[in-house]
């Protein structure tokens, strides 16, 4: 049997229909361009955009107009390469890049094509016709997204890859944080992989917050030198921390990431704030001259993150805390969806 032979016709898959409308059901497998391969995934994570499309039937601006194929945290194995001989041969395991920058003029800025406005991303529904994810036991992507995993570098430990990269870009956007003192707000996957992040990185100090144990406790296993809970708006503020990465994507963690910042500190606001206006302690902004930087997906940092995740010298994966096969992907979801009880769930396909 060729590898090619290997793929079905259609496959099994995790779709959102609607709000409150998710099924895991038999897909269609299409047909591969030239530069696209057949990769069978192994693990899938769930992301917090994957729920809001199941629960929301919305990722804030990004509506379901169509039912859609979930998920863009995937590793896997590659059964069918691109038949214009680009990317891995058949056989090769693979972590997967999931964006597509627009091309030309609308990739802005040029060094930064996580910017470009056209970009779409695998399960995402910014654009109509959707982008379709890649929670399927059988994938169709471009061999351009499919990164090659390190030797000894195994599924379960790779499956973190995307979102540890989000965290990479977050920290680096955060400049040089060694030696210095970092605060953390929120401890759900994306904060507990940022404190890993930093951790490598050679912060000085690392102080998380979240309003549940769970998730704190995940932190201090990955580095967090003190856990705050937060509603402890007096402890926030003595932080007095040199870089603040906002993970919670809540105005309340912007006004603590803003309170707990040194004079003249950095934040990063990595959480993604809901659409429209939002209050913050803006005078503190300027009367304690902070910088306040925004921080969106990743660009090449996915490839510096298997390196060190297949060297140790990223130890993240403590933030894994439950595994489901994809047939019981309803509940997965449903564990995902309890922050006080989960990390990052995975689905095995």
């Amino acid at each position: 049997m060729t590898e090619t032979a290997r793929v079905p016709a259609t496959t099994l898959g995790v779709v959102a229909h609607a709000a409150d409308d998710l099924r895991v059901e038999q897909v269609q497998v299409r047909t591969p361009a030239d530069d696209e391969a057949v990769v069978e995934v192994a693990f899938g994570g769930i992301c917090g955009s994957d729920l809001h499309y199941w629960t929301h039937g919305a990722a804030g601006e990004s509506i379901l107009k169509a039912p859609m194929l979930l998920g863009h945290e995937v590793v896997g194995t590659v059964v069918a390469p691109a038949a214009d001989g680009s990317g891995p041969s058949a056989g090769a395991r693979v972590a997967v890049h999931p964006a597509t920058p627009a091309a030309g003029a609308a990739r802005f800025p040029p060094d930064s094509p996580n910017l470009s406005p056209g970009c779409t991303y695998l399960g995402s529904a910014a654009h109509f016709p959707h982008t379709d994810g890649a929670f399927a036991q059988h994938s169709v992507l471009p061999s351009r997204m499919l990164r090659v995993l390190p030797d000894g570098l195994d599924f379960a430990a790779a499956s973190i890859a995307e979102p540890a990269a989000v965290a990479w870009h977050a920290v680096g956007r955060a400049g040089n944080v060694a030696g210095k003192k970092a605060l953390v707000i929120g401890c759900g996957p994306i904060g507990a992989l940022v404190v890993a992040v930093l951790t490598r990185a050679g912060a000085q100090s690392i102080t998380a917050v979240d309003i549940h144990e769970f998730p704190r406790s995940i932190a201090r296993q990955l580095g967090a030198t003190v856990t705050l809970d937060a509603a402890d708006s007096g402890a926030i503020a003595a932080v007095d921390a040199d870089v603040v990465i906002e993970c919670s994507g809540n105005r309340f963690g912007l006004e603590s990431a803003i309170r707990g910042a040194t004079r003249g500190g950095r934040i990063v606001m990595l959480g993604l704030l809901p659409t429209g206006m939002q209050p913050a302690p803006l005078s503190l902004v300027i009367t304690r001259e902070l910088e306040l930087v925004g921080s969106f997906r990743f660009n090449s940092e996915i490839d510096d993150v298997l390196a060190a995740l297949a060297d140790g010298s990223l130890d993240a994966g403590a933030v894994i805390t439950h595994s489901y096969p994809v047939a019981d992907a309803l509940e997965a979801f449903a564990v995902a969806k309890d922050a006080s009880t989960s990390g990052k769930v995975l689905l095995e396909f």
